[in-house]
């Protein structure tokens, strides 16, 4: 079992070469971005991952390390309808391709169908499972039946109000009526 250190130090290279398979937890408050995400704190809520390392052959057929990483947690959001506690089971799968600059990266973009990462010596994988959860976040967090009755409508105490007064320009049409 790895440690907590170890998947924040992954050396991309060796992990791909040894076709590396590692898969673990982590309690979600190690994750402080998506932890701050959370409606409440849960504690003893995980973040569950897997990681699998792998060299294929890259676009110009050199061997390139490459990384299928899926993760997934539980956590409570604010519901968009009602404003409640929601619980939401969020996961994502990816894969990822390294190559060995910033430059070479900017340079394959374009031309890349997958998704590019610099390699690394002292690569850390629970940031990069932190990032992708971040990413698979609903935008707008719902319950499928909210548990409370939900106001649906908005009511203005000043609108009413304001629709008994008189129209400033009904009294306008007055002074432009011909008197008679």
């Amino acid at each position: 079992m790895a440690t907590l250190s170890s998947y924040r130090k992954v050396s991309i290279a060796a992990f791909a070469l040894e076709a590396a398979h590692h898969h673990g937890q982590v309690p979600l408050v190690q994750l402080p971005r998506l932890a701050d995400e959370a409606v409440r704190a849960v504690p003893d809520a995980m973040v569950h991952f897997q990681a699998l390392g792998s060299m294929r052959s890259d676009a110009a057929g050199k061997p390139a390390p490459w990384l299928a990483l899926q993760g997934r947690v539980d956590i409570d959001l604010v519901c968009q309808r009602c404003l409640e506690p929601v619980s939401i089971a969020v996961q994502f799968a990816r894969e990822f391709r390294f190559v060995e600059s910033e430059e070479a990266a900017l340079a394959q973009d374009e031309d890349s169908e997958e998704d590019l990462l610099v390699s690394s010596p002292q690569f850390d994988l629970l940031e990069l499972v932190e990032d992708e959860l971040l990413m698979a976040l609903p935008v707008s967090p719902k319950h499928e039946k909210c548990p409370g009755d939900l106001k649906l409508s908005a009511a203005d105490a000043d609108f009413e109000t304001a629709a008994e007064r008189p129209s400033p320009f009904a009294k306008l049409a007055q002074l432009k009526a011909p008197k008679g």
